[in-house]
């Protein structure tokens, strides 16, 4: 889908993806090595009561199933960031989560009118439908060919 595609309201939500406890340890060793998130013995006295997976861990999950979805990959042209990144209860092993989105802006670009800034709002729930994550990212799209 390209930028004329997705008007303001537009709302998908992606298949779903589980976590394991190896890839959670595997993903915090490398790139978020704090205790709650690589020692089970020492997660056990965290305020979680157990391993949970990074923050991080959560929102690259929630992008790859984005991007799975295919929604709007074919005219994407990057992104300049996002915005209002919470992260709102743990996720525990085992745990599935699927991502809900919907276009909240929808801007022409001025100057280049071969594309337009996209604001979608994701927002993360695991298996039992609490939302576990949010941010709001703006992407770059490229408009349809004519």
């Amino acid at each position: 889908m390209f930028f004329d595609d997705l008007p303001v309201g537009y709302r998908f939500r992606t298949e779903a993806r589980t976590l394991p406890l190896a890839e959670i340890i595997g993903f915090a060793r490398r790139w978020d090595p704090q205790p709650f998130h690589t020692d089970p013995e020492a997660a056990k006295e965290s305020p979680y009561g157990g391993i949970i997976a990074s923050g991080f861990h959560t929102i690259l999950t929630a992008f790859l199933l984005t991007l799975e979805a295919e929604v709007w990959n074919e005219a994407s042209m990057g992104s300049p960031g996002m915005d209002e990144l919470r992260w709102l209860k743990p996720v525990y092993p085992g745990d599935t989560l699927h991502t809900e989105a919907e276009v909240v802006s929808s801007v022409p670009s001025a100057s280049r009118p071969d594309r337009g800034r996209t604001g979608i709002q994701y927002r993360v729930f695991n298996q039992g439908g609490d939302e576990v994550a949010s941010y709001r990212a703006t992407h770059i799209l490229r408009r349809k060919p004519s």
